[in-house]
């Protein structure tokens, strides 16, 4: 009896979003580096750990590991029929493993050279008083934002066609990304970005500690770019 090719895909289904080649099969595959992990100079950080911090470093190390693996298994996966449904699932794996390694990336680089404010006077903060009444008011607006119940991201977005700031929430790493709008703020909520300093009903001293240390001259050199 013939195995249908989603039997065979799930049998070879890991977490990784790959198959695991069978011991002597076919010459070594070429694997492509397609991604290298980013190394950030994080200051010692209010509220937030450095066991959270390295941790966290390991984890988004994982995403750029299985953002290389996803694209080597789609490159090397033959392109027909009997492995038409392994490579629909490796199409889809990549885009989560791809969007935790860039969102991760910009929420790590928020910290480097350690808090600071952006431009009493500069275009960000002017956007930010006509947008949302006062500095106050859109950190508040973020603040709320990033209580949203579940794991995701906590986003601002500056649109390019209006100049307007835009909050909004993405769930997973890449469901409810916005196309078009560019990406200034992250702010991960997803548990493992505080589980070691915070128990999950505490969420709100992490978003406060987020906001302590974070750098508004990284978001307001994205905003200008």
């Amino acid at each position: 009896m013939s195995i249908r090719p989603e039997e065979k895909a799930a049998e070879v289904w890991e977490d990784d979003g790959g198959r695991t080649p069978k011991s002597g099969e076919g010459q070594e595959p070429r694997h492509l580096e397609y991604f290298a992990p980013k190394t950030f100079q994080i200051p010692e950080l209010k509220g937030i750990s450095a066991r959270n911090i390295k941790e966290h470093l390991e984890l988004y190390e994982g995403y750029v590991k299985f953002s290389n693996h996803i694209l080597n298994r789609i490159q090397q996966t033959p392109k027909d029929e009997a492995n038409s449904y392994e490579l629909t699932l490796l199409q889809r794996r990549f885009a989560y493993e791809h969007d935790g390694m860039t969102n991760h990336e910009l929420f790590f680089e928020q910290f480097v050279g350690g808090p600071g404010a952006c431009a009493p006077d500069g275009p960000f903060l002017k956007q930010v008083t006509k947008d949302f009444g006062s500095f106050d008011d859109f950190v508040a607006c973020l603040k709320g934002v990033a209580m949203t119940r579940g794991v995701g991201w906590t986003m601002l977005y500056s649109c390019p066609d209006t100049g307007h700031l835009i909050p909004h929430w993405v769930d997973e790493h890449h469901v409810g990304l916005l196309s078009g709008p560019k990406l200034i703020l992250a702010l991960d909520m997803w548990e493992h970005a505080f589980v070691y300093d915070y128990p999950t009903s505490e969420k709100k001293k992490y978003i406060e500690a987020f906001f302590a240390n974070l750098s508004w001259i990284k978001v307001e050199a994205r905003f200008g770019r």
